[in-house]
């Protein structure tokens, strides 16, 4: 598929040269001719050359390895680039040369002084293969001069490197003086930071600290557990005792404070001793006795300075003196370590704040010491890192110093040029050849401008190829040109009128025959009864190809009605010699009958003339009256040919394609270009008609890369070739 593919690209190559050769021949040669000629009158030339030697660094540099970066032969660009590309351009800069040219004063033909352009015009600079060598070459008529011009070249070159690197080394010493006063401030700012730091959160050593402060917040932990056990424990004691005494830890201090004062344990003391006397007198007395009264009197003082004892004891506490006045010595025991307990807990309770709280500021300070760890490290990089600068700059200085008083650049003149002896072999041959090449590239050029503007269908298939239609026919050419001989003479008279009936032997007449097959072949499905025959632009035939083609359905003895539908330019009536005084128009407006319209002009093939040229005749196609004739005629006809109007010339025959069963669209080569025919296809598919296929009319053999399209008369083996063609084409 590739090699068929090829071989039509190649054989559409040749079909262009052979039709633009002329034109080609007639540019090439002056190009030729222009290209040569210079070289008969060139002068024979001298070529002198010298070898330039480059290091990554400077020897020197390299053997005291200071100011080493300075002069570095390598490239800055993103690419690997090669960096002796960017020396041969600063041999050839301006500076260089011009310093050449005014050293030795070179003059060019005219007497003046040589420009820059002529001067790198002779020069050559290339790089031998694997070598970190330049080849500096000079051409001139005057050996001397070639050898003078490059060795005073490379001398130039060598003063501008050792300048270069040396410019170089006073450019980084004055930038680095002036940046070793701010890397010093900087330096300085950095230390003051980390040390206000190290006050401000007293930080002497954080991995000690942090360390410290985990394992302290550890014993802690314990003892506030150890606080916790003995809390508990004095609870449990307390409990117990609250239990036994039946009375809260207030009470037993207030049984303990009592049981405890002499005071009041001695008129406890006397008021029980009366309560006996009161007992036994009042065995013996009635109650109204003076002495049980005076007793009772007494009892009761008593009690009353009991009871102010106690408040003064307890204050505004008013236990009930009976239950808590009288105790025995195990209760004042349990009272006593009731009292002792309670402080206990109170002093466990204090204690086990002090410690949660001092374990609370140890983890507190424990959480912020990742944050400080951070800050220190940064301030410590900070100053790391300016100390780093500032020493860097230092030592850069030093090498600065140094360098500028170097001497020595990284390239060297290994070879000198010599006067060369031979001249430059002649190159006439080279600019034969080179002159041959830039003809044809100047004749195919204009071959391909040609072909650009032209914007013309030249050949078969690339009507197929533009237009995306079945190739329905091909008919060839009967004359010579495809071009009218005059400005008034019409293509379609151009052919004889009715080939198929006057010379039914002859290839077009055979073309004919195969687009009535390949119509046969469409319609096999359903049957074509009426065709519209329309083309892009005027003179492509398709007033021919229709008469033809009803002659071709009449002589296979079917009724054919043959319509000229073309109301602004009639030819059918040319084309049969026959009158138009009444036609189509006629019967449209009512002003004849068919009978007396249509004309028969040979067996099973009538005649419908345009009729009287209307002043408005798509108004007239597209009546009522239109569709009822074209009714009447399908009815009465087994086939019906419509010989309508060109596309670009109105909208005749999109409305003839309604009434119809299909379009057949006649393309002609070297007649219609690719945008009308391009807006006839977007025309016919916009407007939605059954397009056929197309016909490609009067096509010229030579034109074409494919010879079996054509045929001679007496050559029935190539007509029953090119039907075979069309036949697969159509079913394909």
């Amino acid at each position: 598929m590739k090699s068929q593919k090829s071989f039509v690209g190649i054989e559409t190559y040749l079909q262009i040269i052979q039709r633009r050769w002329l034109c080609a021949i007639g540019i090439s040669i002056p190009v030729f001719l222009i290209s040569v000629i210079p070289f008969s009158f060139k002068k024979s030339t001298y070529e002198a050359e010298g070898k330039l030697l480059f290091q990554g660094t400077n020897p020197l540099s390299s053997i005291t390895g200071l100011g080493t970066e300075i002069g570095r032969l390598e490239s800055v660009a993103q690419t690997q680039s090669n960096p002796l590309t960017t020396e041969i351009e600063i041999i050839r800069s301006l500076p260089v040369v011009q310093k050449t040219i005014d050293k030795l004063n070179l003059k060019d033909n005219n007497g003046n002084t040589l420009n820059y352009n002529n001067f790198i015009s002779q020069l050559t600079i290339k790089e031998l293969e694997r070598t970190d060598i330049l080849q500096v070459s000079y051409k001139h008529a005057d050996p001397v001069i070639a050898a003078k011009v490059v060795n005073t070249l490379m001398d130039a070159y060598l003063e501008h490197n050792i300048s270069s690197h040396r410019t170089e080394a006073v450019a980084a010493r004055k930038f680095i003086v002036q940046q070793m006063p701010k890397a010093e401030l900087i330096v300085r700012q950095a230390e003051a930071e980390l040390a206000n730091f190290k006050e401000k959160n007293k930080v002497v050593d954080l991995k000690e600290e942090a360390t410290r402060a985990l394992e302290l917040i550890t014993e802690l932990q314990q003892q506030i557990s150890q606080n916790q056990s003995q809390i508990a424990d004095v609870n449990a004691q307390s409990q117990d005792i609250r239990k036994q005494l039946n009375m809260n830890s207030q009470q037993a201090i207030t049984m303990t404070s009592l049981s405890q004062s002499s005071g009041v344990q001695d008129m406890l003391r006397e008021i029980q001793q009366l309560e006996s006397q009161l007992a036994a007198k009042r065995t013996i007395f009635l109650s109204n006795h003076p002495e049980i009264i005076n007793l009772e009197s007494k009892q009761q003082a008593l009690k009353n300075l009991l009871k102010n004892r106690v408040q003064e004891i307890l204050g505004k506490n008013k236990p009930q003196l009976n239950k808590i006045l009288q105790i025995g010595a195990l209760q004042q025991q349990l009272t006593a370590e009731l009292v002792r307990l309670e402080s206990t807990h109170k002093g466990l309770i204090s204690q086990a704040a002090t410690l949660v709280k001092l374990q609370a500021n140890y983890r507190e300070r424990l959480n912020i010491l990742p944050r400080l760890d951070q800050q220190h490290r940064q301030l410590e990089r900070k100053v790391q890192a300016s100390q780093s600068t500032y020493s860097l700059l230092l030592q850069k200085f030093q090498e600065s110093r140094i360098a500028e008083n170097q001497n020595v650049g990284n390239a060297s003149k290994i070879a000198e040029a010599q006067i060369p002896e031979k001249a430059i072999p002649s190159s006439v041959m080279i600019s034969y050849v080179s002159g041959s090449l830039l003809a044809v590239l100047a004749g195919l050029t204009s071959i391909l401008l040609l072909e650009a503007r032209d914007k013309s269908i030249k050949t078969v298939d690339e009507a197929k190829e533009l237009l995306e239609l079945t190739l329905l026919g091909v008919i060839p050419n009967v004359n010579k040109s495809p071009k009218p001989t005059s400005a008034k003479e019409d293509l379609d008279l151009s052919i004889p009128k009715i080939l198929v009936r006057d010379k039914p032997r002859s290839p077009v007449s055979e073309a004919y025959r195969m687009l009535r097959a390949n119509l046969k072949f469409m319609s096999a499905d359903k049957e074509l009864k009426v065709i519209v025959v329309t083309s892009s632009v005027p003179k492509e035939g398709k007033s021919t190809v229709a008469a033809n083609l009803a002659v071709a359905m009449a002589q296979i003895e079917r009724k054919v009605l043959l319509i000229d539908g073309d109301l602004h330019r009639p030819v059918q009536d040319k084309i049969w010699e026959i009158t138009n005084n009444q036609g189509l128009s006629n019967l449209i407006i009512g002003q004849t009958e068919i009978k007396m319209a249509i004309k028969k002009v040979m067996d099973n093939l009538d005649v419908l003339t345009s009729g009287v040229v209307p002043p408005s005749p798509a108004s007239l196609l597209d009546s009522k009256r239109m569709a009822a004739l074209m009714e009447t005629f399908a009815a009465n006809y087994e086939f019906v040919i419509i010989d309508a109007p060109s596309l670009n010339v109105g909208a005749d025959a999109a409305t003839l394609g309604q009434m119809a069963d299909g379009v057949l669209l006649v393309v002609r080569p070297g007649v219609v270009n690719s945008v009308n025919a391009t807006f006839a296809k977007e025309l016919l598919e916009k407007s939605g008609q059954n397009v056929l296929g197309q016909v490609v009319n009067g096509v010229i053999p030579k034109n074409e890369p494919y010879s079996y399209y054509y045929f001679t008369e007496d050559d029935d083996s190539q007509a029953s070739m090119i039907k075979d063609k069309y036949i697969s084409t159509i079913k394909s």
